[in-house]
């Protein structure tokens, strides 16, 4: 048995033969059922690939690096410094991170991919609606973003973590809204 990085390389076997599929009067002649067994062997492996598709497509299925290498186009600072079972848990809050990237939402989601847990965050802005021009302006007159970090407790290092929420906070975070990054009790 052949492994390789701790996967075993051995030929998949033939779910469908393609000799299934041939007419009787080809499936008469031995060299003809010879010659298309050895297209079933050289077929195998992309039938499995396509039969199992559905496992790499989910990060609760997909393998420790794939996880790593999809969470590594949507955040590379995540992706490099935290663990796969944390990435594969959070991997959706990573998407929301890049899509809502600039928001609210995508600023509490790359908060919850680095840390685990649910961070406060809040900020200065504010949307309303009004019939008349020059109704009052929603939120605070002074622009700013504050990011409350809870951290688990098993957290080996929490000053290596604090330093990746602010890194990624930075990167997600509106451009032109100064920000607080602060540790919740």
């Amino acid at each position: 048995m052949n492994r390789q990085r701790g996967v075993d390389v051995r030929p998949a076997a033939v779910a469908v033969s393609l000799v299934d599929g041939l007419p009787e009067a080809f499936v008469a002649s031995p060299g003809t059922v010879a010659f298309v067994r050895a297209f079933d062997d050289g077929f195998a492996p992309f039938a499995t690939v396509l039969d199992h598709l559905p496992a790499y497509a989910d990060p609760r299925y997909a393998p420790d690096d794939l996880v790593r290498w999809v969470a590594s186009w949507l955040s590379p600072a995540v992706a490099a410094r935290r663990p796969a079972a944390l990435l594969r848990a959070h991997l959706p809050d990573l998407v929301t991170s890049a899509v809502a990237r600039g928001t609210l939402r995508g600023v509490t989601a790359a908060v919850r991919a680095c840390t685990g847990c649910e961070p406060e965050v809040t900020d200065s802005g504010g949307t309303a609606w009004s019939r008349r021009p020059h109704g009052p302006m929603p939120g605070s007159p002074r622009l700013h973003l504050d990011v409350g970090v809870r951290l688990l407790p098993e957290e080996p290092d929490p000053d290596d973590v604090l330093d990746l929420v602010r890194a990624v906070v930075e990167d997600v975070r509106p451009v032109h809204v100064p920000t607080t990054v602060r540790l919740l009790a």
